[in-house]
């Protein structure tokens, strides 16, 4: 293990960054090479990722890492968000820009789709939960549009897959990221092609899918010479998926641990042996997204730090250049419990302006409006914790478990405000770390592909052993029931 140094590209739906790891003595050390925003550009109505300047900062990053390593770098690996995809022509080249999930086409598509196929059916078949950005509404937007795209294109592929055709030229789809699209069948590890075949959606241009940790050959020798890096380093399809990755490297201590991948989106889930699909899975909407070592991710995708991103986004248009930790310090002094959101209210999808969309519902539902940035933030903060309370209860229900332990990894695991409201309003402890899981699940999941890494155990062995982690225990607060119970009535209520 001594030497290894690793490359991972963590994308997201903010910005990217390229991270080097390398794995000396059952430790791993890694440091940020270079950051880039990921900004995505409306053309008319459509929203547009910006693959070619993504691609361009990715290929600045590579020589500034091996500048950096002491090593020749073993491998590279990219994790993106998922759901997005792009089609690639006869030639290999990228037939247009992929769009944005947030992008209007997908608006009426499952209430579309779900006339011709039962809920009932497509859960059973990929028990992913119902979002209208799944790549499944897509696909079946370019269906009713008559897109010349789906008889045109020769291979689709997921965004990581994409980047990973970029460097090795490889044609495949990593799992994790595959089980996103919502035809992706979890129990045959493969596309659900009876389901597409139902709905006129081409199949023709899907590929192989592979298993995480997978070595998919070396870097393209023509990049390798534009680049001056080695012709010996591999590409490697880590966990794909950036939440995949995140949970891969999060310290679960038992099966009684749920995790919180917090960030623009919360996933908080447990980890499983096997999909549960079932009508108690499908009521509360729940996904079963694949996961590294065989093993199954039972989430809610609950809307996250997106909320707070919004806000802060139309701040900083009016002159108010708040920063998060400013922010998070309004709210740790703003009144607790002025008023309560639904975070996954279908408003608050894609608003142009947050502010004004928290406020409308907040009349909508007869509640108190906050005074200040501090007080909006707080309702934001403190509706993300009974979100996740009641999520954990949910999965508390569905498996039999009783959680005892909740680990919160990502970015959002540096919001100390959340982590404690979070710990409160649960009645769990919750642990707090690595705030950089993504990249580093990414970096040892390339090491398990290298066989450096033999098992799961030993990964989170890894990073107890590397990284500091916060606890935070549950305070007692009589307000909390109170409060999570005008909660629970928000969150039934049809406010749209």
């Amino acid at each position: 293990m001594r030497g290894s140094s690793f490359l991972a590209f963590d994308l997201g739906a903010e910005s990217g960054r390229a991270v080097i790891g390398t794995l000396d003595d059952q430790r791993i050390t890694t440091e940020e090479v270079h950051r880039f925003p990921n900004t995505p550009t409306k053309v008319g109505s459509s929203i547009y990722w910006d693959v070619p300047k993504l691609w361009n900062e990715m290929k600045r990053a590579i020589p500034l890492a091996q500048t950096k390593s002491s090593e020749p770098l073993s491998a590279i690996g990219v994790d993106t968000w998922g759901v997005d995809f792009a089609f690639i022509d006869a030639n290999g080249e990228l037939v247009e820009n992929p769009h944005h999930y947030r992008d209007s086409r997908t608006e009426g598509v499952m209430e579309e789709l779900l006339r011709r196929v039962p809920r009932e059916e497509v859960y059973s078949k990929t028990g992913i939960q119902f979002m209208r950005i799944n790549t499944l509404y897509q696909l079946y937007s370019l269906v009713l549009s008559k897109s010349p795209v789906l008889g045109s294109a020769k291979r689709f592929l997921m965004m990581p897959d994409l980047f990973n055709h970029f460097l090795s030229g490889s044609d495949r789809s990593e799992f994790t990221d595959a089980t996103t699209t919502q035809f992706c069948n979890p129990i045959k590890h493969n596309w659900d092609y009876e389901l597409l075949r139902e709905l006129s959606i081409p199949t023709h241009f899907l590929p192989e899918i592979i298993e995480p940790g997978t070595s998919i050959g070396g870097i393209a020798g023509s990049l390798a010479t534009e680049l001056g890096v080695s012709k010996d380093t591999s590409i490697v399809a880590p966990a794909c998926h950036d939440t995949a990755s995140a949970v891969a490297a999060a310290p679960l201590e038992s099966k009684t641990s749920a995790y919180i991948s917090s960030g623009t989106w919360s996933l908080v889930g447990v980890e499983v042996e096997e999909p549960v699909i079932s009508k108690e899975s499908l009521a509360c909407n729940f996904t079963n997204e694949g996961g590294v070592f065989r093993k199954f991710r039972l989430l809610r995708n609950v809307q996250g730090m997106w909320l707070v991103q919004e806000c802060k986004r139309i701040w900083a248009s009016q002159g108010k250049d708040f920063s998060y930790d400013e922010l998070t310090q309004l709210a740790s002094k703003s009144r607790p419990f002025v008023a309560l959101i639904d975070p996954d209210n279908t408003s608050f999808t894609a608003p142009s302006n947050m502010i004004d969309e928290i406020l409308s519902y907040l009349e909508h539902t007869g509640q108190n409006k906050p005074k200040n940035e501090g007080e909006l933030t707080r309702i934001i903060l403190e509706s993300l914790a009974f979100k996740y309370r009641n999520v954990v209860e949910q999965l508390e229900d569905l498996t039999g478990l009783a959680i005892n332990q909740i680990n919160v990894v990502g970015g959002g695991s540096r919001n100390r405000l959340l982590n404690q409201m979070t710990a409160d309003f649960t009645g769990v402890a919750v642990v707090a770390g690595p705030a950089e899981a993504t990249s580093i699940g990414n970096i040892l999941m390339q090491a398990v592909a290298m066989r450096l890494v033999k098992t799961h155990e030993d990964l989170r062995s890894i990073i107890r052993n590397s990284f500091e982690l916060k606890r935070y225990e549950p305070n007692p607060n009589a307000d909390v029931e109170d409060a999570y119970r005008r909660f629970i009535e928000l969150a039934h209520r049809k406010w749209t």
